[in-house]
């Protein structure tokens, strides 16, 4: 009778980073995708400890989908690649910023980012008077 092979470990996240992030109730941490070169900000989107590992280790951004329940890697459909060029993660460790080259539109609307035309009416602030408020 022969053995069978032991089977292959699965890839999981380094523990220092599992440990670091404080995930929502559905698992899930906000990652904020920034140009690298420019600090244009392009999107958001969810990652879980597997999407956050996927981006980690193959140069490519992957999303987890709460719509779809299902990992998305960026550009797969579109060629609107995310190359990652670094992930930190947040202060509280509920939110990482990836800097990616983007090639093409990073909206799904075809737009450069997500927040093209979406401003919203605001009463800026200045901080120079922030000495001469009363």
């Amino acid at each position: 009778m022969s053995e069978q092979p032991a089977p292959a470990p699965v890839p999981v996240l380094p523990a220092e980073v599992a440990d670091a992030l404080k995930r929502d109730a559905a698992g899930l941490v906000a990652a904020v995708v920034q140009q690298f070169d420019t600090n244009e900000v392009l999107m958001l989107g969810w990652m879980d400890d597997e999407a956050l590992r996927r981006t980690m280790t193959s140069g490519r951004v992957t999303f987890y989908s709460r719509s779809r329940q299902e990992y998305w890697r960026k550009g797969d459909t579109s060629g609107h690649v995310q190359w990652v060029k670094s992930v930190a993660l947040d202060c509280d460790g509920d939110a990482l910023l990836v800097r990616v080259d983007q090639v093409g539109a990073a909206c799904h609307t075809g737009t450069r980012t997500c927040f093209d035309g979406r401003g919203l009416p605001v009463v800026a602030g200045d901080a120079g008077a922030a000495g001469n408020a009363s």
